[in-house]
């Protein structure tokens, strides 16, 4: 298998084809970014779980995906914004509101990893990871 370059919109395009195929849950080679963007996604409602497990060596993230009682998706969009060739920085003014705040901004901030409303109350501005809705 080729190396991930971009270890984020590998995950999100896991979840995504999860989703798409109605798997209950998803399993990924895992990482200290992963796991909060896991983390976020937990606290935010869009996956029930989340659970790292060691694998030999490798150590996986098992995601455990949510719907809606008449079987639609939690999450309806979620895309990476700043890739590896185009790195998005925004100031604490002006991270982007999803959705009219309906939606969720993943970031990395000084102050570590973070949702874009929890950023703008800090005052602290940084790299945008990725929106969810």
């Amino acid at each position: 298998m080729a190396a991930v370059t971009d270890p984020i919109a590998d995950m999100l395009t896991r979840i995504r084809n999860a989703i798409r195929a109605r798997h209950s849950r998803v399993d990924m080679p895992s990482s200290n970014v992963k796991v909060g963007v896991a983390m976020i996604l937990k606290e935010e409602g869009y996956i029930g779980s989340y659970k790292v497990t060691e694998d030999g060596k490798k150590k996986m993230l098992r995601l455990n995906l949510r719907y809606g009682a008449d079987g639609r998706n939690v999450i309806a969009t979620l895309e990476r914004v700043s890739k590896p060739g185009r790195r998005v920085y925004v100031g604490a003014r002006e991270i982007p509101r999803v959705l009219g705040g309906m939606g969720v901004t993943i970031m990395t901030t000084p102050k570590g990893l973070m949702t874009g409303k929890k950023a703008r109350l800090a005052g602290v501005g940084g790299e945008v990871l990725c929106n969810v809705s």
